[in-house]
């Protein structure tokens, strides 16, 4: 399974979103610092997220989700 999912910055109140095989240790990661497009927004919070059946369908959703409709529908 890929996950597709949303984080809230409570710093900049601005949204992030990105795909992972391992949805709990990613946002571990992004609390961490260790992701640099986030490392400068901690702390987040996972607003959203969606399971994939393949990387394929999740990459689709991902771009979906950064497009004007996607951004309204979360």
């Amino acid at each position: 399974m890929q996950y597709v999912y949303v984080l809230k910055s409570k710093k900049d109140n601005k949204n992030y979103v990105g795909y992972t095989k391992n949805l709990k240790l990613r946002f571990e990661q992004h609390n961490k610092g260790l992701v640099l497009s986030t490392k400068n927004r901690i702390p987040l919070s996972l607003i959203y997220y969606e399971a994939c059946l393949n990387q394929q369908d999740a990459t689709k959703r991902e771009k979906y989700l950064k497009t004007i409709y996607g951004k309204r529908y979360i």
